[in-house]
């Protein structure tokens, strides 16, 4: 049984791009399982038990992570958060970016709804609970019960989530009143984005062939 404190831990450490990674996932149960366990496998020999397909969408989960670091417009858009928020940048511009892929999410995926996509990836996860860890089942509790990947759509749950993570982390400060410098700067977090997405695309496109 995971103590409380370690719960809220595991919340605050995990990745906040997860609309993407599921994006991404183009719909493949495999795929989704692996992107969604990527934050909380590490190592190779942690991949032991898992099947080639899930191991495969860890690795890609890594290699989504790994390129989104390094890209010089994911890093513009930290730097204009890092001066107030410090360490806590990446993890703004994640939440920023998945807002902007929720509010542009007709432009990308074309057979559903957000919110029956939203739908889709929590009964894929649930119908695969087994084969999660126990912090990965712990996190989808959370996410389905509070609907994360709908919530970060506007203002007010971005708020209500950053208001979460400041809770359970005594030295993040504030961090909601980052929805101040995402309303300040939504247009150039969008086109940022809106250079930056494709290419992760891409990106994607061609590990799959690898």
């Amino acid at each position: 049984m995971l103590d409380l404190e370690y719960k809220h831990s595991i919340l605050f450490l995990y990745r906040m791009n997860l609309l993407a990674h599921f994006y991404l996932s183009d719909k493949k149960q495999s795929l989704i399982i692996g992107n969604f366990l990527g934050d909380f496998i590490k190592g190779k020999k942690a991949l032991e038990g898992f099947s080639p397909l899930v191991v495969h969408g860890i690795r890609l989960h890594r290699a989504i992570d790994t390129f989104t670091d390094a890209h010089p417009t994911v890093r513009r858009s930290n730097q204009r958060l890092h001066a107030d928020f410090g360490k806590y940048a990446p993890v703004l511009s994640d939440i920023f970016y998945d807002y902007i892929l929720a509010n542009e999410w007709q432009n990308y995926e074309k057979e559903l709804s957000l919110p029956d996509f939203a739908d889709f990836v929590y009964q894929t996860l649930y119908d695969n609970k087994k084969i999660l860890t126990d912090k990965a089942r712990f996190v989808l509790t959370y996410m389905k019960r509070d609907n994360w990947l709908l919530r970060y759509s506007t203002f007010k749950g971005i708020k209500r989530t950053l208001y979460g993570i400041s809770k359970r982390s005594p030295y993040a400060g504030d961090l909601s009143i980052a929805v101040e410098n995402l309303e300040q700067y939504e247009v150039a977090y969008k086109e940022e984005f809106d250079e930056f997405f494709p290419e992760l695309i891409d990106f994607v496109k061609e590990f799959q062939k690898g």
